[in-house]
């Protein structure tokens, strides 16, 4: 050996530990959770020689802080989200049956009955005084039955009381049938008290609850001074509040003969209209202030003026309204 590959194997001696130990430090695995990938350019990384197929790509996302990644610039499009829509439902809805159309739309009775115990009422529509020029009156209708949904006995009663005469005053006894849940028909007798002298009419008619809540009664008479007579009465409750009530009102009465004892000239008799607010105290009692206009017509308006009345009149009304 020679002095130059003497000198050669003590500089190999020296540098192979160092050597070594660099081979060591590039073969052992890195730990890659505690690098900062934010600060790398990976633009400049040249993947096209990496391995990916041995890389751990198990990443608990749960754990990911997604607040601040921008999903605009990801392509959905490319991404399936197709379900099989043909996959059945884990507990299949059974078929309906027969028995399960019965039980949702039962066939309901129109003549069900929904109470058998009777029960009454009363209701005092009217009881009302007024203050004009040709002198003070009072006024009353009164409406009561007892019985049960379907059969009811009916008592009413209507009159008015000028310059201390009773210019009219009747008492009716009904029976009344529901025909429908809103519409019931009346039959019985009707006492006329004035004017003229007493007498006694058969009575039938109608009365309900119209289409828009208007409150009807058509009721014709028969025998008695004239062949047969009819009264029309309707009106409408309108709720202001929860206690405020504005009712208007119209009657008419027509006859269908001449009957000069009780103002009835034939045809359109008399047209009354009026409105009536009223403020309930309870629900049971409601005092109130109206107006009303009053009308006759043909031969009643001449009948009128011969016994000393006016053939149109208004006045201011006052009274109260209650039920028991």
């Amino acid at each position: 050996m020679n002095a130059r590959q003497g000198l050669l194997s003590c500089a190999l001696w020296v540098a192979l530990p160092a050597l070594a130990q660099d081979h060591a430090a590039h073969t052992e695995p890195m730990d890659h959770s505690q690098m900062d990938h934010s600060k790398m350019d990976h633009s400049k990384m040249d993947h096209s020689k990496m391995d990916h197929s041995k890389m751990d790509h198990s990443i608990d996302h749960s754990k990911m802080d997604q607040s601040k990644m921008d999903h605009s610039t990801m392509d959905h499009a490319t991404m399936d989200q197709s379900q099989d829509a043909t996959d059945a439902p884990r507990t299949p809805l059974p078929a309906l049956t027969k028995e399960d159309f019965a039980s949702a739309f039962p066939v309901l009775q129109a003549t069900h009955a929904h109470s058998t115990k009777p029960v009454s009422y009363v209701l005092v529509d009217r009881l009302e005084g007024w203050n004009r020029d040709a002198g003070s009156g009072q006024a009353w209708e009164v409406d009561g039955w007892f019985g049960g949904d379907i059969h009811r006995l009916r008592l009413r009663s209507e009159g008015e009381r000028a310059g201390g005469r009773t210019h009219s005053a009747d008492v009716e006894l009904l029976y009344g049938r529901a025909i429908t849940p809103w519409w019931e028909v009346v039959a019985g007798v009707r006492q006329d008290f004035a004017p003229g002298a007493a007498q006694t009419r058969a009575a039938i008619g109608i009365q309900g609850l119209a289409p828009y809540k208007f409150e009807v009664s058509a009721t014709a008479y028969l025998g008695g001074g004239s062949d047969a007579a009819l009264r029309l009465e309707g009106e409408y409750t309108l709720l202001l509040s929860r206690r405020w009530i504005l009712q208007p009102r119209v009657e008419a009465g027509l006859s269908a003969n001449e009957d000069r004892s009780r103002g009835e000239g034939g045809g359109l008799d008399k047209l009354s209209a009026g409105m009536r607010l009223r403020y309930e105290v309870s629900r049971r009692f409601a005092p109130y202030v109206g107006w009303e206009h009053e009308r006759r017509f043909g031969n009643a308006a001449d009948l009128a003026r011969e016994a000393g009345e006016r053939a149109r009149e208004s006045r201011f009304v006052a009274g109260v309204r209650f039920w028991f």
